[in-house]
């Protein structure tokens, strides 16, 4: 057994049952569940200037450390995640993320169909 990186790889949760670690893609059945983790030191490393929908699944956002703030669109108080927490996001709900410090995210999603688009100022 090696470990696995999980800063540098992601990894692929299969309808029938294995985990796999795969480079950092998006890449895979269009059923596949990927767990994924992100070290954010800005704002831009969130895309905070974005919002972000999940057309396929629901997704697990957690904060392992530091902490952010998770925002719904239409809806105008974030949840506020710090280490040790964590939000579902419904599947079909545009969302975004604030940095509050430098922080290591961890999220789990199935991510056909993901879209992005600029917020508006």
């Amino acid at each position: 057994m090696t470990p696995i990186d999980l800063f540098t790889s992601f990894l692929h949760l299969t309808a029938d049952g294995h985990a796999a670690a795969t480079p950092r893609t998006v890449d895979g059945e269009p059923d596949d569940w990927h767990l994924m983790t992100f070290h954010a030191t800005t704002d831009d490393d969130v895309h905070s200037d974005h919002w972000e929908i999940h057309a396929a699944a629901d997704e697990l956002v957690c904060c392992l450390s530091g902490g952010f703030r998770l925002y719904l669109r239409d809806d105008d108080t974030p949840a506020t995640l710090t280490p040790g927490t964590a939000a579902v996001v419904p599947c079909g709900r545009w969302h975004r993320l604030e940095l509050d410090a430098p922080s290591d995210l961890l999220s789990v999603t199935v991510p056909s169909g993901t879209r992005i688009e600029p917020r508006a100022a």
